[in-house]
């Protein structure tokens, strides 16, 4: 299938430097001019056209830090990105210039007798774009253009909306929680937090077959955009008794609090399983454990992901994954503090990216 070209951006002369949008410690967000380096051998160059704003980005802003990813030094944001090859790389290989592209952003580390060889997810030494998780940190990809070696690059099949695409990255993560499960067709599952993951997640159950799906959040607004992705019901996450009732063969937890934990184990079948894919916060966590014991429950971790993208592309260019509704907002680059802002208050946003392609104003989804 031929990919989405672009060839009149192919063609565009490349600057000496763009903006890009930078991390200089806690509560410090600029737009700053970062010189575009030759690129290696083996990278292209892509000129990115729009950015999802992650919760490990907004950590960065708000705290300095990702859980243990300290900054050291300014780190450019930045690795839920689509955009057009301006540039192929020298070696010949990988997307030639004008092919749009998705972008897996991890680079696995060495010591492969220590992780089963198809999982380099969990590779130590696993690097990431837009990363302080090692020093010097591993910069990101919110930048108008950026090198990436072309390992990373993912042609988009015609069809699939270079907007869209900038949550391929992100159902990915969600794809590979599902997958954790097994099979799930024909099976009532439960998914704990509402956000762009948790959204997502119930996307990808809904493609894989789950036959009855409940989301459970705090706030109105997951709720509602979770129904969109489709949920067959919601819950607030104070319902509790309404929780634990659903006894679901398979649950989700992407809320990443020990309440939200909780509420997964209390809501899961006996003998069923429960995939945390909410990274809790370093330490020790008070969970009913004696449950998860005296029921049998599976319980499993989900991190990052593999070669689950490719499936994702897959299954948006064959139009059985409907993941547009997570996205809620739109913003130029120039206004980007002010999607950081918008993207912080979850209970009035779901997934919002950063339009790189100059100019534009600031748009609701619903509103486009």
């Amino acid at each position: 299938m031929p990919g989405n070209t672009f060839q009149d951006t192919a063609t565009e002369e490349l600057p000496a430097s763009g903006p890009a949008l930078v991390a200089h410690a806690a509560g410090d967000l600029r737009i700053d001019d970062v010189p575009l380096a030759e690129p290696a051998e083996d990278q292209a160059v892509v000129e990115v056209l729009y950015g999802g704003i992650c919760g490990s980005d907004l950590h960065y802003w708000l705290h300095g830090a990702a859980g243990e990813s300290i900054l050291k030094d300014p780190l450019v944001l930045g690795h839920e990105i689509s955009g057009v090859v301006v540039r192929a790389a020298a070696n010949g290989e990988g997307p030639q210039a004008g092919i749009a592209v998705a972008v897996h952003p991890a680079t696995p580390g060495p010591g492969a007798a220590k992780y089963p060889a198809d999982r380099p997810n969990l590779s130590p030494g696993c690097t990431y774009l837009g990363s302080a998780a090692r020093h010097p940190h591993t910069d990101g990809a919110f930048s108008r253009f950026v090198n990436l070696p072309v390992r990373m690059l993912r042609p988009l099949p015609e069809g699939i909306d270079l907007r869209t695409a900038a949550l391929i990255e992100p159902a990915s993560v969600a794809w590979h929680a599902v997958s954790r499960a097994g099979d799930v067709r024909g099976k009532t599952a439960l998914v704990i937090g509402s956000g762009p993951i948790g959204a997502l997640a119930v996307a990808v159950l809904k493609r894989a077959g789950a036959a009855h799906i409940t989301a459970v959040d705090l706030h109105a607004k997951p709720l509602e955009i979770a129904a969109a992705a489709g949920a067959d019901h919601v819950i607030n996450a104070a319902d509790t008794a309404a929780i634990e009732a659903v006894e679901a063969d398979v649950v989700i937890e992407s809320s990443g609090n020990h309440h939200g934990l909780a509420s997964a184990i209390r809501g899961a079948v006996r003998g069923g399983t429960v995939v945390m894919v909410g990274l809790l916060p370093t330490g020790m966590q008070p969970l009913p454990i004696s449950l998860a014991i005296t029921r049998e429950l599976d319980l499993k971790g989900s991190f990052r992901f593999n070669d689950e993208i490719d499936e994702v592309i897959a299954a948006l260019a064959d139009g059985s994954l409907h993941i547009d509704p997570v996205i809620t907002h739109e913003f130029p680059l120039s206004d980007a503090l002010h999607a950081f802002e918008v993207a912080k208050d979850s209970t009035n946003s779901g997934k919002v990216l950063l339009s790189f392609s100059g100019g534009g104003s600031a748009q609701e989804a619903g509103g486009q």
